[in-house]
């Protein structure tokens, strides 16, 4: 079965581009639109624009482009993206090698973020997570003494007022212990969802009972562990199904399944569509 197009951080800029790029997004465009075909990338991804008219779906999921719009995209993640000529703003990849917190906390901050597809910020807010970018679009153009170091500590700036606005957006309505732990199960489901399905192997994963772990997921999600397996398999289905040529049986047994009638029944269970007819209904639109 093809493989769901990956796309690499741009290599022209040298060697420190290989797990770390930024481009204005004005110039990315040059007058003209952007429109990009469905792809997954093996990088982080920010999209963050001062301006912008357009579309953006992120695993399925659609969002505006507008003002003071924030994207951020953890790798694997697949979208399409239109913008509008005219947008502004900056457009960041990197990889995990590249900021690589040294302490625990760091590490957090990061899958805190990557959590969040989609943020709109205020003029004042956006000003303040527009700085630490454009601190960053300098120093990678001018490529001082030392400027890697200069980036990572703009891109450490730019995560943790992006954590904090959103925090102040959602009035604390989850506690940050619980919502820690929810962030490691996702992180956990996409890591082993093609092997592991069964909810209970996720909590020992997390040395929480499966009544703890159900207790976090209703209290954050409103949903069971298991109810959130369901949704991330068909989730990795359907990136296979809009993305891949593949036949139904090659992507049941690429999440898992030796019984592919079994995954079809399961599909359409969850989505009321068979994958064929998911696929031909999706393409047409």
């Amino acid at each position: 079965m093809e493989n769901i197009p990956v796309r690499n951080i741009n290599t022209s800029e040298g060697e420190l581009s290989k797990n770390f790029n930024i481009r204005d997004v004005r110039d990315l465009l040059a007058g003209k639109d952007m429109i990009q075909e469905l792809h997954r990338h093996n990088f982080f991804y920010v999209l963050a624009l001062k301006k912008g008219k357009g579309t953006h779906e992120i695993d399925f999921n659609p969002y505006e482009v507008a003002d003071n719009v924030i994207f951020f995209m953890r790798p694997g993640q697949v979208h399409q993206l239109t913008m509008k000529a005219g947008s502004t703003g900056y457009m960041m990849a990197f990889k995990n090698d590249f900021y690589s917190p040294p302490d625990k906390a760091g590490h957090q901050l990061l899958r805190k973020v990557s959590s969040m597809n989609y943020y709109q910020s205020d003029n004042d807010g956006f000003k303040r997570l527009n700085t630490p970018l454009a601190n960053i679009f300098q120093e990678f153009s001018n490529r001082q003494e030392q400027y890697q170091e200069v980036i990572r500590a703009n891109l450490h700036i730019f995560l943790i007022e992006l954590i904090r606005q959103c925090n102040q957006a959602s009035a604390g309505n989850t506690n940050m212990y619980t919502q820690e732990r929810l962030e490691e199960f996702l992180a956990l489901l996409e890591t082993h969802i093609a092997g592991i399905k069964q909810a209970s192997s996720y909590a020992d994963m997390m040395h929480l009972s499966l009544y703890q772990l159900n207790t976090i997921t209703k209290a954050t999600m409103g949903k069971t562990c298991s109810e959130m397996i369901n949704e991330q398999i068909i989730l990795e289905a359907k990136r296979y199904l809009l993305a891949t040529s593949g036949q139904v049986s090659q992507i049941a047994d690429q999440l898992g399944y030796e019984d592919v009638s079994y995954f079809i029944r399961f599909f359409k269970k969850n989505t009321g569509y068979s994958p064929e007819v998911f696929r031909q209904q999706f393409r047409s639109l």
